[in-house]
């Protein structure tokens, strides 16, 4: 059993403590926000992360997992420090670092015996030397430490299985002995383990995030040309898929991607780029497609409503950037509302855990206790989040509660053929236009 501290109770801190805690360490993790740890000592979860709350009572029940202010009582006894604080997006893009830094200053400053700083926030190529140097600058007295980078590759909704049962893992660090230890607290996962040097390390990580983010841009690109040219991207994307050379993964057209990592890193990768002179196009191509999807979709509601969305009301299904979170940092969600505001709509919404995070964001959309609460009355629904909820409604319900049937599914959940059946003038992402949908809806409205 190893002693491991972990800095920052976020998405990645918690579920990285609660995780290793799990594999039969002795975890310490810290925060300087004194109402979360008040909150996590009490049971409460400050985040929605399905499996987590019970992950971290059976942990905290079994002496395993603890949590405190004091790096003091975190570092004392400890081996491993893991940095998991957040790198939140910067004024230019460039990812902000004063809560990586705050976190080894106060390390440095804390320390008694040898440790190992672990890097598990996502942070730009070269942060793991200046932790280095910072620690080494604010020690009171040299104590032996080592810093590893040891990005994370986490899913918000699928967090912990992600961390059981990651496809590799990444150590990077100028100090093989550190790497060599880090790795073997990885070992019980049973995952291939890449070690290499600091930077390639940091890079490994913002080059995934990218390519992920430009497959999701890619196939949406592909979605707007097969609504031109009477294709079905569903398919296509099948036909894609089958290709080793490609993959099924990130194939999925819709409203772009969202969330804490993807729109950040791929900022920041670009920003990285062009303070050394380069010209990443390639990401603001991905980038500009990303944001894009907002506008189209509301601009697919006013053309389904006859050009103007003066005086309607329209509803969300969903809110977070995705199922299985509560997240609502840069989702799809927030400019669709906005848009739909100024084009003069009433914008109402439900979802089922994101709804009290989205009221700070959205103080003016109205919160719906259900669906069906959302339909009715409304003349247009969109499909922002694909909740399995969502994919169960009864829609011949829905439809009787709607002012007018009109849906525009932002996710592709629903059949076209059997949306149509049921009267609804119904659009998906990349399908094609059927206009006999419109005309089956009006004739039952007659």
């Amino acid at each position: 059993m190893k002693q491991i501290a972990v800095v920052g109770v976020g998405y990645v801190g918690l579920v990285t403590a609660a995780c290793f805690a799990d594999l039969g360490n002795k975890v310490i993790a810290l925060d300087i926000d004194e109402g979360k740890i008040a909150r996590l000592k009490r049971g409460e979860i400050p985040i929605y992360e399905p499996g987590l709350e019970e992950l971290v009572r059976r942990n905290v029940h079994a002496g395993r997992l603890a949590f405190t202010t004091s790096y003091k009582e975190a570092l004392t006894g400890t081996e491993f420090a893991f940095i998991a604080v957040g790198t939140p997006e910067g004024v230019d893009g460039e990812a902000d670092l004063r809560y990586v830094e705050a976190a080894a200053k106060s390390i440095a400053k804390t320390m008694q015996e040898p440790l190992i700083v672990i890097n598990k926030s996502t942070v730009p190529v070269g942060t793991g030397d200046w932790v280095a140097n910072i620690v080494r600058e604010h020690q009171p007295q040299p104590v032996p430490f080592s810093v590893v980078s040891c990005p994370e590759f986490l899913r918000e909704g699928s967090a912990i299985a992600d961390f059981m049962n990651p496809h590799r893992v990444v150590l990077g660090s100028t100090d093989k002995d550190a790497a060599e230890k880090v790795a073997q607290l990885h070992l019980p996962l049973r995952a291939p383990i890449i070690v290499t040097d600091l930077r390639t390390a940091e890079m490994i990580k913002y080059a995934s995030n990218a390519f992920l983010a430009t497959k999701i841009s890619f196939i949406n690109e592909i979605a707007n040309i097969c609504e031109a040219l009477g294709a079905d991207v569903e398919e296509v994307a099948v036909g894609m898929g089958y290709d080793p050379r490609i993959g099924p993964l990130f194939l999925k057209a819709g409203l772009g991607y969202g969330g804490s990592c993807f729109p950040k890193d791929v900022k920041a990768l670009a920003h990285m780029a062009e303070e050394k002179g380069r010209h990443p196009q390639l990401l603001h191509a991905v980038m500009d497609i990303n944001a894009d999807r907002r506008t189209m979709a509301a601009a697919r509601v006013q053309e389904m409503l006859g050009g103007d969305l003066e005086g309607k009301v329209v509803g969300l299904l969903g809110l977070a950037f995705k199922a299985n979170t509560d997240d609502m940092r840069e989702s799809p969600a927030t400019d669709i509302a906005r848009a739909l505001q100024e084009a003069g709509a009433a914008v109402r919404a439900y979802d089922p855990v994101a709804m009290d995070n989205a009221r700070a964001l959205l103080p003016d959309v109205t919160m719906c206790a259900d669906p069906y609460a959302l339909a009715e009355g409304s003349d247009a629904l969109i499909v922002v989040t694909d909740w399995n909820e969502f994919k169960q409604l009864d829609l011949e319900r829905v439809r009787g509660l709607m002012r007018q049937p009109v849906v525009f599914d932002g996710r592709n959940i629903y059949d076209p053929a059997a949306m149509c059946r049921l009267g609804f003038h119904y659009r998906g992402v990349g399908r094609g236009y059927n206009g006999e949908c419109v005309q089956e809806a009006a004739d039952q409205d007659a």
